[in-house]
């Protein structure tokens, strides 16, 4: 029997099981698709939520896990160099300047891949996401801008197989590169490279729905969102106007639960599991952070390389009490009135942390929240599901019950 063969037996067994046998983590599922795949079969090794294995995944990966000892390690996982960029000529539409989807139009025309995971949105709604194999410009281009919601990435593997691809380009977020790296090797593969986002927060299609409702002015004609380092929610409007909302000034007591179990369970904010990862939370506002882990993130980034006005990553104040102060006003649902959310926002703007502070900023702040939804949801699992890195992170703060 070939290995495609057991893999469609295992397939077509795991079709006759009922919907949610199919999803062994149930409430912790991420829905990062690969339990709608023949590959279903290595879930209860792949799975983030399932089987904790940052340190083996990076070794594979990168040659070297994490070293604790090493704050830089414990924060932003392995790397070899950070920056900030921005494009110099930005593509029209993107959620920024647009430098994913210039390094994967890059790959994809200079045949160093012959295909691109990645995730457009259904025709009939901006947010529904819809995993692609893109095999032209065109394609990558219609998946710029990111998708706030669960996204099942990993559905694709089997196309991926079927259509004979054997260099191949994948974009996502954590939990579904940590699932691709455990079956990377059944892939077939003669070259996989990995271009991952920062990512935290997600949540269903209906959750981004309540969060749309009750935080911005018009929900109806939001393009894109993000949670940006001037300490705003940018929101940005079918008419190109924008719109900010302080953090401060969040309906915390009517969004606390919007937010996926997954990702408050979630310990891979940088996806430390990615070849190269592109996002903002390192860099100033205005600018990207980009983070290269290994030697074939440095391939991806140097096709763009000439594109990109870069400047050296930078970190200036303390986020300590920020963060220690936050951990009781999250977990009480506080929300300030908005003048006086408006307020802090200006303040802390001004004098608060900035770069790589503001990272790791907001690093401890869901990592603390995280560790104490564990706790107090899945007791069994905290030992085992908390990586050493994060484990040394939330020691730094006092924690309630």
């Amino acid at each position: 029997m070939t290995a495609r063969d057991a893999h469609k037996k295992a397939h077509k067994k795991a079709k006759a099981l009922k919907p949610q046998s199919r999803r062994p983590a149930k409430d912790l599922c991420s829905e990062c698709g690969l339990c709608d795949t023949y590959y279903i079969h290595y879930v209860k090794e792949a799975c983030a939520f399932l089987n904790q294995q940052f340190d083996a995944l990076e070794t594979q990966t990168h040659g070297r896990s994490r070293q604790v000892e090493n704050w830089d390690d414990c924060y932003f996982g392995v790397h070899n160099q950070m920056m900030a960029a921005r494009k110099i000529d930005p593509i029209a539409g993107a959620q920024w300047t647009g430098i994913v989807s210039a390094i994967a139009i890059e790959m994809l025309e200079k045949g160093l891949v012959e295909g691109v995971v990645c995730v457009q949105n259904t025709p009939d709604d901006r947010f529904q996401p819809m995993p692609v194999i893109a095999r032209s410009r065109e394609e990558i281009l219609a998946a710029r801008v990111n998708k706030p919601t669960l996204s099942p990435n990993l559905s694709v593997l089997e196309q991926i197989e079927q259509s004979g691809l054997r260099r191949l380009l994948v974009i996502g977020v954590g939990c579904q590169i940590q699932a691709l790296r455990a079956v990377e090797a059944k892939l077939g593969l003669e070259k996989l490279y990995v271009l991952g986002t920062p990512c935290v927060d997600n949540v269903t299609r209906a959750g981004l729905q309540k969060f749309l409702d009750t935080t911005s002015r018009s929900p109806d004609t939001v393009v894109h969102y993000e949670f940006m380092q001037d300490f705003r929610v940018h929101f940005k409007h079918e008419d190109g106007s924008e719109e900010t909302v302080p953090f401060f000034g969040l309906k915390t007591n009517q969004l606390k639960d919007v937010f996926a179990p997954s990702c408050m369970s979630c310990f891979d904010y940088v996806n430390g599991l990615a070849d190269l990862v592109v996002g903002y939370m390192g860099a100033p506002f205005g600018w990207q952070w980009i983070v290269v882990r290994n030697g074939r993130g440095q391939e991806m980034l140097d096709l763009v390389q000439d594109q990109l006005e870069t400047q050296p990553v930078m970190a200036r104040g303390d986020r300590h009490n920020a963060v220690q102060q936050s951990i009781p006003a999250y977990d009480k649902g506080v929300t300030l009135p908005m003048w006086a959310a408006k307020l802090m926002g200006i303040v802390i703007e001004k004098v608060g942390p900035k770069g790589l502070e503001y990272a790791r900023f907001s690093i401890d702040s869901h990592f603390t929240r995280n560790y104490l939804y564990v706790k107090r949801n899945y007791p069994q699992k905290l030992g085992d599901h908390v990586p050493e890195f994060a484990q040394k992170i939330v020691d730094q703060y006092q924690l309630p019950d």
